[in-house]
């Protein structure tokens, strides 16, 4: 490195403390065409979508480590019946248990079931206020993905690839739609809980991957500043901030014209804008003061067991209210004394604990979205890595399942009901097969973007968000 680049960067190091804007860490890129440079290095343009869009924008629940939905949605009265009894051996062919538990007896679930709202869907006594909102909400009981191992299934949930470095939905959607808001990121997350699972395994699933750097996920933090460094240094005046960012502007820009494919230096220089916007911008969209007391009741604000969760919700709303495009939230564990949703074992108590966090908030923001007329052109989504066997583990626990489980999406063009479902004891999907990769299309075609058409040339490939799987779910469009 010579002395010039050496000094340059501890005088970057310096003033970007000073500016502001150590708010972003940029993720490794590679391969860029620069066909491309001069449309994408700025995310907050926005761009023309393929087809007119039902919806504007996603707020992903990730219901983190992989809730039992036979215990939530899936209600088996034939697991019920075959309850204590071994896996039948026309079930258990070619079976690839996820962990060294085994394969226990059928385990029914001990929940009381009632079907609700007028379209008669199932629903167990843990999800009492998403009950109330079933008539929004399109099951699909036939999900299905491949691995059964947290990381990998999480890393194809959020990015369709197996292995990391490709880019999360939410950095597709911001490539392929640009920003809304120029004082916000498009692209946010909003982490909850504790645990490997809580920290929703890490910044790998909102990843730029090989896109340009600027359109990876922004985490925003708990409290009333969401990102650190963000406000101005005591002592410096606005007018002094403004000059060193038109310095670092020119000092960047003379760097770039050299170095035109280096996207991470781009997008730090957009960063350091972006920051200086966002001293106002960010801590007003998360500012819940403004938000009536009813409204905060609702989402479980200022109760122990929800106020975590409902606060990140509620805050979901206000940035998709203000033209964020993509809300990521991910649910974790309230403390250490369960795992996240990861019931291998102690899955009552488990399932009552994250159904207490979770349920009375995303029951309010559906119906909150609704009254706001903001759940038409907002989808939202109940997502995990995988669902849980119809057989037991450790006698009172579950084993991951890939093979069928359920997720749901509500709003944002999508028809509500029942779609697909399991075999009769819930263990593979039988009907209505929704693999991740159809997940994403579906999501995609609803803002406005064909999954076959949004390419990024990358090391000679055009590579697509979901990579070369997905079919958009037509049965459940309105």
């Amino acid at each position: 490195m010579s002395h010039h680049d050496h000094s340059r960067r501890n005088f970057l190091g310096t003033a970007a403390g000073a500016a502001a804007a150590g708010a972003f860490g940029f993720g490794s890129f590679g391969g860029l065409q620069s066909a491309f440079a001069s449309e994408l290095f700025d995310p907050t343009t926005p761009r023309q979508p393929h087809h007119p869009a039902k919806a504007k924008a996603v707020i992903w629940l990730h219901m983190a480590g992989a809730p039992s939905t036979l215990d939530l949605f899936d209600y088996k009265p034939e697991l019920v019946k075959l309850a204590g009894t071994p896996l039948p051996d026309s079930f258990g062919k070619d079976l690839k248990t996820a962990t060294d538990g085994g394969v226990g007896n059928l385990y029914a679930s001990k929940r009381t079931w009632k079907q609700h709202g007028e379209s008669g869907a199932w629903v167990s006594d843990l999800l009492p206020h998403i009950a109330r909102q079933v008539d929004d909400i399109a099951f699909l009981k036939g999900s299905k993905t491949e691995g059964s191992t947290h990381v990998i299934a999480s890393l194809k949930l959020h990015t369709a690839g197996l292995v990391p470095g490709r880019p999360a939905l939410g950095a597709w959607v911001q490539y392929g739609l640009g920003s809304a808001n120029p004082d916000l990121p498009a692209f946010v997350v909003l982490p909850t809980g504790v645990g490997a699972a809580g920290g929703g395994r890490g910044a790998v699933i909102w990843s730029s991957g090989f896109l340009p750097a600027a359109l990876q996920g922004t985490p925003f933090r708990k409290g009333d500043s969401p990102i650190l460094h963000l406000a101005r240094p005591e002592g410096i005046t606005e007018g002094e901030q403004r000059a060193q960012l038109d310095l670092l502007r020119q000092l960047n820009g003379a760097h770039a014209e050299r170095y035109p494919g280096d996207t991470e230096l781009i997008a730090r220089a957009k960063s350091y804008d972006l920051a200086y916007r966002m001293q106002v911008s960010a801590p007003e969209a998360v500012d819940l003061s403004k938000e009536t007391a009813a409204i905060k009741t609702a989402y479980g604000i200022g109760t122990k067991e929800t106020d975590e969760y409902g606060t990140a919700l509620l805050r979901a709303r206000r940035l998709v209210e203000r033209g964020v495009r993509f809300v990521h939230v991910i649910s974790g564990a309230p403390d250490n004394s369960v795992d996240s949703w990861d019931a291998h074992n102690g899955l009552e108590k488990n399932h009552a604990v994250m159904c207490k966090q979770v349920d009375q908030p995303v029951g309010a923001l559906l119906a909150d979205l609704k009254a706001r007329g903001l759940l038409d052109t907002t989808l939202v989504v109940w997502a995990s890595e995988f669902g849980r066997t119809p057989y037991g583990q450790s006698g009172d626990g579950r084993d991951h399942n890939p093979w069928g489980y359920t997720q749901w999406i509500a709003g944002g063009g999508i028809k509500p009901g029942t779609y697909g479902s399991t075999d009769e004891i819930g263990l593979r999907a039988a009907e209505g097969i929704v693999d991740t990769y159809d997940l994403q299309a579906t999501l995609l075609h609803q803002l406005g973007l064909n999954h076959k058409k949004l390419v990024f040339a990358h090391q000679g490939r055009a590579e697509k968000a979901t990579t070369v799987f997905g079919d958009v779910i037509k049965e459940i469009l309105a």
